[in-house]
């Protein structure tokens, strides 16, 4: 027999929430036989065990962690959906979940917000910035901004600004050690690496002749922060491969220069990224509006 979507998935959410049967039951006018009959039948349905059952505790499984996920993205979207038309044209309201790099979230992403906010004072923000791409159907994510294109082909890419990596340093450095010539001067040269969860990114790739070239360089100071690495820059203590639009300001200032401009040539696009398959609630679709009129150049 079929479940009820609508009333079993409230069930179920409030289930994994109250870690009973008997508490979610009585939530919805349910007895607890009942309420464990509607989990059984969802189960039978899906063909998954959603939770793990002792006479002491009950706690989702793996396959009902994965379900809860989707299963609240659902609710939420229906919740939404029955208020959308009077929404449209009155104050927005609720959570929208953000990524986005460490130094980028920093220095431009943090007043874009609070311009939306300044607008939109209902709607909250649960930002979380790191250099490691999140994962936006298992992080729950409702927006992220990544350089370069994801490998990811279920998301909607829309193209923010053209950018590349540059090499750069501070200009004291180079005063006191030279600038480099060819790319391999740098493995002889204090270099400043980025680590994320995949690992140091201590391969820089370059042209050389039209072929793709790429150094593996020793690294003189990591960090998994792509900001401290910005700064380090600043204070000369090393060479860093950035996005020039990370460094946009202090390249226009005189605080950074690059190097070996005809070598390093990758392109870095500044992307928005977000499910495709998943239906937009209106205070999202107006910050993806707001952010590429903001973060686009003129």
């Amino acid at each position: 027999m079929p479940f009820d979507r609508l009333n079993d998935l409230h069930l179920f959410q409030d289930a994994s929430l109250l870690g009973s049967f008997s508490a979610a039951g009585r939530k919805h006018g349910l007895s607890p036989a009942a309420a464990s009959a509607c989990i059984q039948r969802m189960e039978e349905a899906l063909g998954v065990r959603l939770f793990e059952r002792t006479t002491r505790r009950l706690r989702l499984t793996e396959a009902g962690e994965t379900y809860l996920a989707y299963c609240r993205q659902a609710l939420d979207l229906l919740a939404e959906g029955e208020n959308q038309l009077q929404r449209e044209h009155s104050q927005l309201s609720g959570a929208i979940r953000l990524s986005a790099p460490s130094d980028l979230g920093r220095n431009r992403l943090l007043d874009c917000l609070d311009r939306f906010s300044a607008i939109h004072p209902e709607v909250h923000f649960s930002l979380s910035l790191s250099d490691t791409p999140a994962d936006l159907i298992g992080d729950d994510i409702d927006l992220a901004i990544r350089y370069g294109m994801p490998a990811d082909s279920s998301l909607v890419a829309r193209q923010l600004a053209a950018s590349r990596r540059v090499v750069c340093a501070a200009p004291a450095l180079l005063q006191t050690l030279g600038a480099p010539s060819r790319p391999q001067d740098l493995t002889g040269l204090p270099t400043l690496t980025l680590t994320t969860g995949h690992g140091p990114m201590n391969e820089w790739r370059y042209r050389d002749g039209g072929e793709i070239r790429s150094l593996r360089l020793q690294r003189t100071r990591q960090s998994n922060d792509g900001e401290v690495i910005r700064r380090w820059a600043l204070q000369g203590h090393g060479f860093a491969y950035k996005s020039q639009l990370d460094i946009a300001a202090d390249l226009a200032a005189g605080r950074l220069v690059t190097v070996l401009d005809d070598f390093f040539t990758e392109p870095a696009p500044l992307h928005l990224l977000y499910p495709g398959h998943r239906l937009q609630p209106a205070r999202v679709r107006r910050l993806i509006d707001f952010l590429l009129a903001e973060l686009s150049p003129a």
